[in-house]
């Protein structure tokens, strides 16, 4: 990056130099952990750097316009350290990392180098290897408004607006029987009507899921359960008695948006856009022109 510190300038003129490299990960869930490849730990900027984790990088490769930095970072899987189970669960997917080369001697005179996120994590034999994207890597990604019928937003985002936190549209309480991650069985919901929280969210608040969601597929009422299944398993595990919490589903239908939620004025599709058979027909005296099929 320039600007190279004036402290780390001097100290790289000397041609006698002590320095090693830091990085800083910060997880999706705020978590932030620190490694070094010095052979003892260093701290800056509130950040404990440790060294026994046996972390060590590639060479950065970086350069001018909108290129993508990018360099991998290499290191063994520890309960101190990155767990394997934490991986698996997906807390790195998307991490926030931060890379300096460090004067040992003298911390003030460091420099950044690096800013970006973890992309392709691989682990295999205790030992992990983490693609680093820098900045630029989001411009790759396509942006830009949908036009089609269903709501285009998330529930509960600026563009929805709709206040999630509302009385009646989540619920709060524990596992009770869980199958393979994905399927939990509850006795009762008291309140809420069969298909409330379907394309809802249940998310983990505690034990070695915590922090972990997913997207329900189904919300129905057995003979003597309320079944709620996600699409996908959770990637940790979790027991009966953990805390968990539903958040009512949205469909995107703009019926929805209005009867269930009553925010309207806040729906982000387009249900009256006509559809390609409207746009090529020929003009017609009758029939029902609302945009669907005309066959």
């Amino acid at each position: 990056m320039s600007g190279l510190h004036e402290g780390l300038k001097a100290h790289l003129a000397t041609g006698v130099t002590t320095t090693c490299r830091c990085w800083a990960v910060t997880r999706s869930d705020g978590v932030t952990l620190g490694f070094t490849d010095h052979d003892c730990g260093l701290a800056f900027e509130g950040i404990t750097f440790k060294a026994d984790t046996g972390l060590s990088s590639l060479a950065l490769q970086q350069s001018t316009g909108l290129s993508v930095d990018n360099t991998e970072a290499l290191g063994a899987l520890s309960d101190a350290a990155i767990r394997e189970a934490d991986i698996e669960a997906g807390r790195y997917d998307g991490a926030e990392v931060r890379a300096w080369l460090v004067n040992w001697a003298d911390v003030r005179a460091r420099q950044l180098q690096f800013r970006g996120s973890i992309g392709e994590l691989r682990r295999a034999g205790g030992a992990f290897e983490a693609e680093l994207r820098g900045l630029t890597d989001v411009l790759n990604r396509p942006v830009g408004r949908v036009y089609q019928k269903p709501c285009t937003a998330v529930l509960g985002d600026v563009a929805c607006g709709f206040d999630v936190t509302t009385p009646g549209y989540f619920a709060e309480g524990v596992v009770e029987e869980v199958e393979e991650r994905r399927v939990f069985r509850f006795a009762e919901l008291a309140g809420f009507a069969p298909a409330w929280f379907r394309h809802g969210v249940l998310r983990i608040e505690s034990g070695d899921a915590q922090g972990l969601s997913g997207a329900i597929k189904s919300d129905v009422q057995e003979s003597d359960a309320r079944v709620i299944e996600l699409w996908e398993p959770l990637r940790a595990p979790t027991r009966p008695g953990d805390a968990l919490r539903l958040t009512a589903g949205c469909d995107k239908r703009g019926e929805s948006c209005r009867f269930k939620f009553n925010n309207y004025l806040n729906f982000q599709g387009f249900p009256d856009i006509p559809g390609d058979d409207w746009t090529i027909s020929d003009p017609a005296r009758a029939g029902r022109l609302d945009g669907g099929s005309r066959r």
